[in-house]
């Protein structure tokens, strides 16, 4: 499902926009063309999440009115993190001045203004974001993604083929077809003969999801071998590391992809790939991929505001550099929040209207340190109630699972350790 520009404007916005009185009239060239290409086209063009392209006035003009809508609204640019809470260097909200400018515009007929008043186009990457990679690995078979219907998730193991230790400056997955693709989750793990003999290299797989079967004891969790390398959304970019940021792949060992489709009227075939740019210099800090999350709960039929939360002890100093909360179709809120040894509380990113169907990844403008002894706490909650159009059933009691109808409280995050940090155990449990 792609979200849509469109909307219903209430006539008690419309006194508080519009250019000044006797001021020159706002052109698609000269004004709204720069907007748009700095805060919209990354999404609205050919093969990405945006339903209509954006990049020429031929193409906009039609839209003129469900842009205003959707910029008062603030429906776009989709941008969630509670402004009084953090600071982020891939923030794509817009000011209230380009808000006005866009409004006025639209209000005043949408004038395509004079070509000569254009800036100069944006030059999207086609390939790869983050340069040529050093090596591409490619999932070995492709995946048919029906016209129509629900796609399970589906998994896929295959070998990184590293024979030693790899330090990854950079990382990015692509698909070929990124209109079908919700999101993808990349993840490294230690190579398992036994775990391969039920899910062979190559082959497509469901994850089990029997509730009676399900094991609900974990709460949190960062294994010391296996980490996320990158959750692709479709409009998302690659995580940049800093200089002497690297990330570890270990040799021999395997890369998981989850992958979530959604069918848009035309069945298609993917296989994704992934690309990696080594390190060129022996790094100084290991960025890792974890999550902090709680597969134990219940969530009661037709309850609008269940909390689902969870808390973890930092065994370590951390140093946070991005944040991704996830949750499913009853997701409401979600809140990172930090308290510190000496007692002081701080939140990190509050995301007050949780969208299913625009999953962000917040990048820190500064990173954030944690000192070890930090309690780190995840809280969301779920609308489960007939209110909820997104609801699959209301009628039902919602436990953890991996598909959508199911539910998850999970916090991504991308970390700065040491390369030999005094413990290998990163989170430990919370009193």
């Amino acid at each position: 499902m792609l979200p849509k520009c469109g909307g219903i404007l209430l006539a008690a916005c419309l006194p508080l926009y519009g250019g000044a009185t006797g001021s020159a009239p706002l052109t698609y060239y000269k004004d709204v063309a720069p907007i748009l290409q700095q805060r919209c086209q990354g999404c609205h063009r050919p093969g990405e999440i945006g339903p209509m392209p954006l990049l020429n006035y031929k193409q906009v003009r039609p839209w003129a009115k469900a842009i205003r809508s959707a910029v008062v609204l603030k429906k776009m640019p989709p941008w969630f993190a509670d402004p009084g809470y953090g600071t982020f260097s891939n923030d794509r909200s817009l000011s209230r001045a380009e808000i006005d400018t866009l409004v006025s515009w639209a209000d005043n007929g949408a004038p395509e203004g004079n070509p000569k008043d254009a800036p100069q186009p944006v030059s999207f990457v086609d390939g790869w974001a983050i340069g040529k990679p050093d090596l591409v690995l490619e999932v070995p078979t492709e995946y048919h993604i029906p016209a129509s219907g629900v796609v399970p998730y589906q998994y896929i193991l295959f070998p990184s083929g590293f024979t030693e230790d790899k330090w990854i400056e950079a990382v990015e997955m692509r698909p070929e077809n990124p209109s079908v693709v919700h999101h993808m989750i990349a993840s490294v793990r230690p190579h398992n003969p036994e775990y391969e003999k039920k899910h062979p290299h190559g082959q497509y797989f469901e994850r089990e999801g029997d509730p009676d079967s399900r094991d609900r004891s974990r709460t949190f969790g960062a294994a010391p071998d296996s980490e996320n390398l990158q959750v692709y959304v479709p409009g998302g970019v690659a995580p940049a590391l800093k200089p002497g940021q690297a990330r570890l792949i270990k040799a021999g060992s395997d890369i998981m992809f989850q992958l979530h489709f959604t069918p848009n009227g035309t069945p298609v075939t993917e296989r994704p790939r992934i690309g990696f740019r080594f390190a060129k210099q022996p790094p100084i800090e290991r960025v890792r991929g974890v999550s902090v999350f709680n597969e134990n709960f219940t969530i009661l039929p037709g309850d609008p505001n269940a909390l689902v939360q969870t808390k973890v002890r930092l065994m370590q100093d951390l140093k946070v550099t991005a944040l991704q909360p996830h949750m499913h179709l009853r997701g409401k809120d979600f809140e990172f929040r930090a308290t510190y040894p000496d007692g002081k509380s701080e939140t990190l990113l509050r995301v007050s209207h949780y969208d299913f169907h625009w999953q962000l990844t917040y990048f820190l403008a500064q990173p954030k340190l944690l000192p070890a002894g930090t309690i780190l706490e995840c809280i969301g909650h779920y609308d489960n109630s007939a209110n909820n159009p997104n609801n699959p059933d209301p009628s039902s009691a919602v436990h953890h699972g991996d598909q959508s109808w199911e539910e998850m409280l999970k916090g991504f995050m991308d970390i700065a350790i040491d390369l030999n940090p005094k413990t290998k155990e990163i989170f430990g449990t919370a009193p």
